[in-house]
């Protein structure tokens, strides 16, 4: 059975860190684009960050750029998304989303992050 399983999220205070895990089983992530996107209050869902098949660059929206990090780690089969300096408008349900070539689509339920004071 194919899930993706999102954790980590929270209440964090503006400018901390926080980091989310998202635990694949029934496939192998090396073989797969892995991303998270988000989804606001009233907003559309929204790409965050991207990592192709090992060995690929990663890619990041230019609102998180250079206080996100996504990461795998192939062994445990998961995929990471460490949060810095966070802002009240990263507040949103994070979404793991992992995509094959051939047209392989998987998404998680979501962790809920709410960064507020």
């Amino acid at each position: 059975q194919v899930q993706l399983v999102e954790s980590g999220g929270g209440l964090v205070q503006p400018a901390g860190p926080l980091s989310l895990s998202c635990a694949a089983s029934g496939f192998t992530i090396s073989r797969f684009g892995m991303s998270w996107y988000r989804q606001a209050p009233g907003k559309e869902r929204e790409w965050v960050a991207g990592m192709p098949i090992p060995g690929g660059v990663t890619n990041y929206a230019d609102s998180v750029k250079g206080r996100f990090t996504i990461s795998r780690d192939i062994a445990k089969n998961t995929v990471y998304l460490q949060m810095n300096s966070l802002k009240p408008e990263d507040t949103a349900v994070y979404y793991c989303n992992a995509r094959h070539v051939f047209g392989l689509d998987y998404w998680g339920l979501g962790t809920l992050v709410t960064v507020s004071s």
